[in-house]
């Protein structure tokens, strides 16, 4: 196994030698630089793990270096150190990439805990971009999560701090921010990897038949259970149970999560014999699940058992740095599933998709790429391929006393001139059989521009 490569840079001598045999006896490789100039130009050459560097050298100054490597690789991992606390000082360092930021005299052990750390993050982060679905089946390359802003890269490492033990996690973000996706990146990644990853949406399922498939029912327990069924909590086993939509589960149901928490066992349905519950529990919700708190429509008590670790999800408009590598793995997976050869978009159609707020976040990103790729026939999406939300007809913004049948002429007048009167594309789009887009023209005596 080859071992891990760590870069030590300080000008102070001293420093410099204890740390690199420090780190030595504890079985890393270790290089080292006197000025931060010379540590840029090993980092070029030798490619470390970890960089370990003083803020004030000589030269090239440790935020200096910290900035010019982000630009060559993000997933690089600094430690920052220095002898001054200087609170802006750490402001900018972590608002710049830094890994961590530790004062001189340096405790050693809280230095070795975070070597450790930063390591498996960096490991984490490799993985997640080709994203661990090579070791779960079930966790195919079309469902990876993408992304490299700083947002998302604090989604990555707080995913790389909870993966290695069996904490609960809660995530909070809109529809379409990939909850989901995070909570098997979570499982995939870390202790529960060879385990089951089993999700059940607490909205899909009618409260009488979801306390059923949590917890499983005896045979005769209610009228149809004609044979005994394991639950959800139970067929989990040591992996991990995803609750998407918690914050819509009942009271009663409530409760009884709530024990299962606390307790860590459960009895099936009409049953007495207690089921000992050894799975991993993530939940998810796209409310403002404290407000429900504050509101009294959510219990307390099961929030605070739920929020132990929280990942907040950032909506699509706030990492539209983002939007050129979904563009790109998006498109790839719609070729697959579409047969289709569209290899890129234009300047001016990413320009557009930069633009716009994506409400619908990434599964609305996807099917604007789905439904453009679907229109053109060349290998690139130009212009008047995209149709967004506010390039039509806004129905919200009809006065309250038109009729259906108005805003549906208005809309279909809207689309077919967006396409220049192109009607299977018009009908594509509408969703509608050809036929009945021409049954409407005529109904709605619609006539081309001159």
């Amino acid at each position: 196994m080859t071992m891990e490569k760590i870069l030590v840079i300080d000008d102070d001598e001293s420093i410099r030698l204890t740390l690199t045999n420090y780190l030595k006896r504890l079985g890393y490789s270790v290089l080292s630089a006197e000025d931060g100039k010379i540590g840029f130009d090993i980092i070029q050459n030798q490619q470390p793990d970890l960089i370990i560097s003083d803020i004030k050298m000589p030269n090239l100054t440790g935020l200096e270096l910290l900035k010019k490597v982000k630009e060559i690789d993000p997933l690089t991992k600094i430690i920052l150190i220095t002898a001054h606390d200087d609170v802006q000082t750490t402001i900018d360092a972590m608002q710049n990439g830094a890994y961590d930021y530790l004062e001189k005299p340096l405790d050693i052990e809280r230095l070795k805990v975070t070597i450790t750390r930063a390591l498996e993050s960096k490991n984490l982060s490799e993985r997640i971009d080709s994203l661990i679905e090579d070791q779960a089946g079930e966790f195919q390359p079309e469902k990876r999560i993408i992304g490299k802003s700083r947002l998302m890269r604090e989604v990555y490492k707080t995913i790389g701090q909870v993966s290695s033990n069996r904490v609960t996690v809660l995530l909070q973000g809109k529809s379409g921010t990939g909850k989901e996706l995070v909570a098997k990146s979570i499982h995939y990644s870390g202790v529960t990897k060879s385990e089951p990853f089993i999700a059940v949406n607490c909205t899909a399922i009618t409260e009488s038949l979801l306390e059923s498939e949590l917890f499983g029912h005896e045979k005769g327990a209610f009228t149809g259970a004609d044979r005994t069924k394991k639950g959800k909590f139970e067929l989990a086993g040591n992996g991990t149970i995803f609750l998407d939509e918690i914050s819509e589960m009942s009271q009663h149901l409530q409760v009884k999560l709530l024990r299962v928490l606390q307790e860590k066992e459960f009895e099936r349905v009409g049953g007495e014999a207690v089921i000992l519950m050894k799975a991993r529990i993530i939940t998810a919700t796209n409310r403002n699940i404290e407000q429900l708190v504050k509101e009294m429509k959510f219990r307390e008590d099961l929030f605070y058992r739920l929020n132990v670790v929280k990942i907040e999800l950032p909506p699509l408009r706030q990492r539209k740095d983002d939007i050129p590598l979904l563009v790109n793995f998006l498109l790839q997976k719609i070729n697959r599933e579409l047969h289709k050869n569209v290899l890129k978009v234009s300047d001016e159609v990413m320009s557009i998709l930069k633009q716009h707020d994506w409400t619908g976040n990434v599964r609305e990103l996807e099917n604007t790429l789905m439904q453009a790729v679907v229109l053109t026939n060349g290998d690139v999406l130009l212009k008047e391929h995209i149709l967004l939300k506010n390039q039509l007809s806004d129905s919200s913004s009809f006065p309250i006393d038109i009729t259906l049948a108005e805003v549906e002429k208005k809309h279909i007048t809207s689309v077919l001139e967006h396409n220049k009167w192109n009607k299977p594309k018009t009908a594509e789009i509408l969703g509608i059989s050809l036929p009945t887009l021409y049954s409407k023209i005529e109904s709605y005596k619609l006539t081309k521009p001159e």
